[in-house]
C-alpha cells in the first residue's frame, strides 16, 4: 500500500470511487461532490508532491499513476473521477496497466493542447527554488493561485489547511505544499489514453473552461459532454454539474459487476 495521504469517505464495497484531484490542489477539492452519496467506498488521495502525500524523485504520469495504484488492493473494482491532471491518471489507469480493474473514468478539465510556450513557461516554473513566506496568509494567498481555486474557495475555509504549511528550524516561514517540480510533467497524450483505455471513458468539461475549450474538446472526444455555466473547476464551482456524471459511470461500473 502507499504512503500518500488517503481521506476514506465510505469504507467498503465495490464499485470503489477514486478521486483525483487536479495539479497544485488537495483532496479536499471534492468536498461539495461527496453530498452526491456513492452506494460504496469512497476515496480521495493528495496526489503526489501535494497537500500531506510524500514527494516522488521525478514526475510523470505514468510515476503518478503507479503511486495512485498502489492505494487500491488487486481485485477490487474501481470508477475514477479526475480533474485536470487528475483526469489524465483517470485515463493512465484505465488502460490497466498499473493493476488496477477500472471499469468506467471520467477526465474533467483536462488541458487538451499545448503550446511550445506553454510546455517551457511550465518547465520553468518546475524549476523554480521553493518560497517561504513570512506569514501563513501570504502562502494561502499563492497556495489558492497555484491551485486555480482563487475566488472559488474562501481563505478561512478548512479546504485550505491542506494546501499550507508551517516550517521552522533555520529558515522560519509558511510554504505551499505543492513539489514544485510537478509542473514539469508535460503534455498528455489523450487519444493514446482513450484509446488504451479497458473501460468506458468520459471526457468532460465545463462551458467556460479555458483550459478545454468546447471545440477542442469535441474535436478530441466528439461524445464527450460540456458542463453548461462552469468553467475549469466545475466540481468546485457546482459539484451538482457532476452528478449526472457520476449517475453514468455508476451505471457502467454496476454493469461491468454484474457480468
Amino acid at each position: 500500500m502507499t504512503d500518500l495521504h488517503l481521506a476514506r469517505h465510505v469504507t467498503g464495497g465495490d464499485p470503489v470511487l477514486l478521486l483525483l484531484h487536479g495539479l497544485g490542489a488537495t483532496g479536499e477539492v471534492w468536498h461539495g461532490l461527496l453530498e452526491r452519496n456513492w452506494p460504496a467506498e469512497v476515496i480521495a488521495p493528495d496526489l503526489p508532491g501535494h497537500g500531506r502525500s510524500p514527494r516522488l524523485p521525478a514526475y510523470t504520469f505514468d510515476s503518478m499513476a503507479a503511486s495512485v495504484a498502489t492505494l487500491l488492493e488487486p481485485g477490487r473494482k474501481v470508477v475514477v473521477l479526475g480533474h485536470s491532471l487528475g483526469g489524465v491518471l483517470a485515463l493512465t489507469l484505465a488502460g490497466g496497466a498499473y493493476g488496477v480493474d477500472v471499469t468506467a473514468a471520467c477526465g474533467v478539465g483536462i488541458k487538451l493542447r499545448w503550446s511550445a510556450a506553454e510546455l517551457a513557461k511550465a518547465a520553468e516554473l518546475a524549476a523554480r527554488p521553493e518560497r517561504l513566506f513570512a506569514t501563513r496568509a501570504e502562502a494561502v494567498d499563492r497556495w489558492l493561485k497555484v491551485s486555480g481555486l482563487a475566488g472559488l474557495v474562501p481563505a478561512d475555509s478548512r479546504r485550505v489547511d491542506a494546501g499550507v504549511q508551517e516550517v521552522s528550524g533555520v529558515a522560519e516561514g509558511w510554504r505551499v505544499r505543492v513539489d514544485p517540480r510537478a509542473f514539469g510533467v508535460g503534455a498528455p497524450d489523450v487519444p493514446a489514453l482513450l484509446a488504451a483505455a479497458k473501460g468506458e471513458t468520459i471526457l468532460t468539461a465545463g462551458q467556460h473552461d479555458p483550459m478545454s475549450p468546447r471545440d477542442v474538446l469535441l474535436e478530441v472526444a466528439p461524445d464527450a459532454t460540456v458542463l453548461p455555466g462552469v468553467g475549469h473547476n466545475a466540481h468546485v464551482e457546482n459539484p451538482l454539474s457532476l452528478w449526472p456524471i457520476l449517475d453514468r459511470l455508476l451505471a457502467s461500473a454496476t454493469a461491468h459487476l454484474g457480468r
